[in-house]
């Protein structure tokens, strides 16, 4: 990985990827650097007008470029089935799974999930399923075929414990206060128990994978401290001045670029011989640098644990993967 850079992206020439919330940050070089390469990029974004900006930006700055705009709101899970059951295409390469918010005050989703938890996790859980029988029709032609989920080094803050879910998972939509952070929320635990939940979905999406004898890989990537705006919109929605001055200086002379942060997310979807559950980042103390093998807390390999949160997940978003890993 020593070095590793975008120059060294294989070609994705005839090769179709979705990148959620591509408009901006990691996500938007996530897309802007695959559709160099040759791939047809689906740009998944909440806001219609941020997400034509942003394709028009990205066809003036690599012309010819195969891109498209798709509308998705991982809030709202309606949206969610409406952009999966609306995407033309019957085979899907890559799936990266980058969009997220970030220690933003209390709040709720469209279907009464807390934020953090159920935009950086469950609207991912739902959107991946959702997409799975696309991803296994594309294996039949091709290898490659990837499920990468953009996590943080945030992780370490928050993990999910085993009486958040039940002893089965069955913590759901009937009694989901713990995993909605209802009895008690801090910003920062949430935002952590959120990114903990994005490692634990791709180690038993892995697990799954394999036992059905799939060749599809699952990974994850965290981009270390990079400078986009999520550091900036939790304070800002919160009316925290001055929290998101200090954010917005830490970007400025602290972070690295989103062109960095984005490098391990790009090399978890196309270097050769990523392996399954594999966590990507930053070189350096997980901050900055080419990408390398990341450290992880050892609650988001817990198989026990990766099954309940699945089982709860299932329940609270409607989307079973069982059909499509059975077929």
């Amino acid at each position: 990985m020593s070095g590793w850079s975008v120059q060294n992206i294989p070609d994705q020439r005839g090769r179709t990827a979705v990148v959620t919330g591509a408009n901006s940050g990691l996500g938007y070089v996530t897309a802007r650097e695959l559709a160099r390469k040759g791939a047809r990029v689906v740009l998944a974004c909440r806001s219609e007008a941020r997400g034509r900006d942003a394709v028009e930006r990205l066809r003036g700055e690599v012309p010819g470029v195969d891109v498209e705009l798709g509308r998705l709101d991982l809030g709202d899970l309606a949206s969610v089935r409406e952009f999966a059951g609306s995407l033309p295409y019957e085979r899907l390469d890559l799936l990266v799974n980058n969009a997220g918010v970030m220690a933003m005050p209390y709040g709720t989703t469209a279907d009464g999930f807390e934020t953090q938890f159920g935009v950086n996790h469950l609207g991912h859980f739902a959107l991946t399923g959702l997409l799975l029988p696309a991803l296994l029709a594309a294996e039949e032609r091709s290898s490659g075929v990837r499920v990468v989920t953009v996590s943080s080094m945030a992780h370490l803050l928050g993990n999910i414990e085993a009486g958040d879910l039940g002893n089965d998972g069955s913590n759901d939509g009937n009694d989901s206060s713990a995993l909605n952070s209802e009895r008690q929320y801090r910003r920062w635990s949430a935002y952590g128990r959120s990114k903990t939940a994005n490692l634990l979905f791709t180690h038993e999406l892995a697990r799954r994978l394999a036992a059905a004898g799939s060749g599809v890989v699952a990974a994850a990537a965290h981009p270390g401290y990079a400078a986009t705006n999520l550091q900036t919109a939790g304070p800002r929605a919160a009316g925290r001045r001055v929290a998101e001055r200090l954010m917005a200086l830490g970007n400025r002379v602290i972070a690295q670029s989103a062109e960095a942060g984005a490098l391990p997310a790009l090399y978890a979807a196309t270097a050769p011989r990523v392996r399954p559950d594999s966590f990507t980042g930053p070189s350096l103390a997980m901050w900055r640098g080419a990408p390398a093998p990341s450290r992880r807390a050892s609650w988001t390999l817990d198989d026990r644990a990766g099954e309940r949160l699945w089982a709860a997940s299932e329940r609270l978003t409607g989307v079973s993967y069982a059909a499509a890993l059975k077929a």
